[in-house]
C-alpha cells in the first residue's frame, strides 16, 4: 500500500507519517513546496504522478478567526483543494481520509452530537469544512470523514503550548469555561487513521480523546501536569469576544467507531500527561515554579 499524506509539517500529518513508519507502510509526506493547495491543478497533478492507493488529507486552512476576513483563501484551501483531491482520488481509485471538525455543528445544547445530526456552522472555517465533507461524500464511495476537535501534537502550535508560554509571564489567567469539548492528541489519533485507511469500513466518524472538559478545566490540568503554579479563573465566552464565533457544545458521540469495531482513543487526561512528557523530552517545558 502506498499513501500520500498532506500537511506533513503540521501536527497531525507529522504523527500520521510517524505511525506509517512504525507500520512499515510506504508513504510520502507532502509539504507546501510539493504543491500549492490554492492551485487545484497542481494538487491533482501531484496525486496523479504519485499514484497513491490512499490519501490522508491532513492539510487545511485552520486560522479560525482570520478566515472571517480571508474567506476566499480559506475556501480555496478547504473547499476547492478538497474537490481536486476527491476528484483525483475518484479517477485513480484511491481511498480518501478527510479530516473535519466539530465546528460543522451549531454547538447548542449539552447532548453528544451524532454523525448525522443537523449541521449549522457558526463561522467561515466551519462552513468551509462542512462544504468539504459534502464534496467528499458526493464524489467518492471509498472515503473516511473524521471529525476531531481541540487538537494538540508535538509538531506545531496548540492550546497547550500557548498556556505553557503564558505561564512564563503570568501567575493568573482567565480562560473561557462555557465551551465544552474533547481534546485530541495527534499521537493517539494517527494510529486510528492508519487502521481506517487499511480497512474498507468507509463512512463518517468522530475521533477525539475520551472525556470532556471546558477550556478552563483543560488549562488547569495542563499546569498541574507540568508542575506549574498558575491560577485559572473561568469566564463566559461573552466576556472574551473573538472574530469568529465558537460552538459552546463540541461533545461528539463515538457510536460510529463502536459500530465499525474501532477502538476509542485514550482518556484526555492520560493523553495530556503523555504529551507533557513528550514536550519534556525535547526540552520544550518552562521551568517549574
Amino acid at each position: 500500500m502506498k499513501i500520500l499524506v498532506t500537511g506533513y509539517s503540521g501536527q497531525l500529518g507529522f504523527d500520521v507519517c510517524r505511525e506509517l513508519d512504525r507500520r512499515k507502510i510506504s508513504y510520502y509526506g507532502a509539504v507546501r513546496r510539493d504543491f500549492d493547495l490554492t492551485d487545484a491543478d497542481a494538487v491533482s497533478q501531484f496525486i496523479i504522478n504519485y499514484k497513491p492507493d490512499a490519501v490522508i488529507h491532513c492539510a487545511a486552512y485552520t486560522a479560525v478567526d482570520k478566515a472571517e476576513d480571508e474567506v476566499g483563501l480559506c475556501r480555496k484551501i478547504n473547499v476547492d483543494a478538497v474537490r481536486a483531491i476527491a476528484m483525483t482520488c475518484c479517477s485513480i481509485g484511491a481511498k480518501l481520509v478527510y479530516i473535519s471538525t466539530d465546528y460543522v455543528f451549531p454547538g447548542d445544547g449539552e447532548e453528544f452530537y451524532e454523525i448525522n445530526d443537523a449541521k449549522k456552522p457558526l463561522n467561515v472555517y466551519g462552513q468551509s469544512k462542512l462544504d468539504g465533507e459534502r464534496i467528499v461524500e458526493t464524489l467518492l464511495e471509498k472515503y473516511f470523514i473524521v471529525r476531531i476537535s481541540w487538537v494538540f501534537g508535538i509538531n506545531g502550535h496548540n492550546f497547550i503550548r500557548s498556556m505553557l508560554n503564558l505561564s512564563k509571564t503570568h501567575n493568573n489567567l482567565t480562560i473561557v469555561d462555557d465551551q465544552i469539548g474533547s481534546p485530541t492528541y495527534t499521537a493517539d489519533l494517527a494510529p486510528l487513521l492508519c487502521s481506517m485507511v487499511q480497512s474498507d469500513k468507509y463512512g463518517i466518524y468522530h475521533a477525539t480523546n475520551e472525556g470532556i472538559c471546558s477550556w478552563a478545566e483543560f488549562a488547569e490540568n495542563i499546569f498541574m501536569s507540568a508542575g506549574l503554579k498558575v491560577r485559572v479563573t473561568g469566564q463566559p465566552s461573552s466576556a472574551y469576544p473573538t472574530r469568529a464565533k465558537r460552538p459552546l457544545n463540541s461533545r461528539m458521540s463515538k457510536k460510529s467507531l463502536d459500530k465499525a469495531g474501532f477502538k476509542h482513543l485514550p482518556d484526555w487526561h492520560d493523553a495530556l500527561r503523555r504529551y507533557i512528557y513528550e514536550l519534556q523530552a525535547v526540552g520544550a517545558l518552562p521551568e517549574k515554579q
